[in-house]
């Protein structure tokens, strides 16, 4: 597995457009909110339910852009174990266990726990790419993370024992999230990022159906208002969709490690727009955080 995968690294030789930090920044602003829109959302929805039906969006917004594309990916029989593996992680693990842990830990404690992506991606890009460990990109990852600690901890990280289990919950679905970046390499670099995110989406839908589909039957949708509505629409289409276009169209171009450190920008990004929204001050453990974490990925981009 090794061996094929570090196969794919000649063609990340090339330096990269500067585009495609735009790309990331962009991508990093729309992920942003996922913590506080799926905080709200799991309140008036079952997480079973929330990811059978933010999977069931996503899918058919990613057909219809096939749709309009006019071409539909035809899997290789060769890569389909590494489609189920890529759409379980996905899917079942990664979303649903996101949703799942954060109703019982608080967004801070989750964008925290989700800033570990860089660093599970250094290294699982090092063990199965053959990506360069370098000093630059360890102390890249150690600023980034340095930073968005400072930040979460000025805000209230919640370390008591009522949220261990969703803490615990939620890194499973950071560490899922680390291996479909890196091993989602192979498939976009014969499928492309569309097609890629596509086949996952589509697939891991198919795989979560059997396990939401029950609680989904029992859930009284007529309860659910307006505001929770678009929640869902937001993380179907935005996070699940959107967001996903724009991290795999960044991985096809640019290693796993260095995209992988703008996840450090989307605790500082979600406090941006709870001071937008929410009217929260801005303080100087923010500010010094912030900086921080852009000088973090700033560095590991020229390790």
């Amino acid at each position: 597995m090794r061996a094929a995968l570090r196969g794919m690294k000649g063609s990340l030789d090339r330096g990269p457009d500067s585009s495609i930090y735009l790309v990331l920044l962009v991508q990093s602003l729309f992920a942003s909110g996922t913590h506080l829109v799926a905080k709200v959302a799991v309140r008036d929805v079952d997480p079973f339910t929330l990811t059978l039906v933010r999977s069931l969006i996503a899918a058919v917004a990613i057909s219809l852009l096939l749709l309009v594309r006019g071409r539909f990916p035809r899997i290789r029989r060769e890569d389909w174990m590494l489609v189920v593996f890529l759409s379980f992680l996905a899917i079942p693990l990664n979303q649903f266990l996101f949703l799942f842990g954060i109703a019982s830990t608080t967004p801070s404690n989750a964008a925290l726990l989700y800033a570990t992506t860089p660093i599970l991606v250094v290294l699982f890009s090092w063990w199965f790419l053959g990506e360069r460990l370098t000093r630059r990109k360890l102390i890249g990852v150690g600023l980034g993370f340095a930073g968005v600690a400072i930040v979460i901890l000025e805000r209230g990280v919640d370390a008591s024992i009522q949220y261990v289990h969703g803490n615990l919950i939620i890194y499973v679905a950071v560490i899922a999230w680390g291996l479909y970046t890196v091993l989602g390499k192979r498939l976009i670099t014969h499928y492309g990022p569309i097609d890629a995110s596509a086949i996952t989406l589509l697939t891991g839908t198919l795989i979560f159906l059997p396990i939401g589909i029950l609680p989904a039957l029992r859930f009284d949708f007529g309860a659910i208002g307006v505001w929770t509505w678009a929640q869902i629409l937001y993380l179907g289409v935005i996070t699940s969709v959107v967001a996903y276009l724009l991290w795999y169209y960044a991985l096809a171009r640019i290693e796993a490690g260095k995209v992988a450190l703008f996840a450090n920008l989307q605790p500082i990004l979600t406090t941006i727009l709870a001071v937008v929204l929410l009217g929260q001050d801005v303080t100087v453990q923010f500010v010094l955080g912030g900086m921080l974490a852009i000088l973090g990925v700033v560095i590991a981009q020229f390790g």
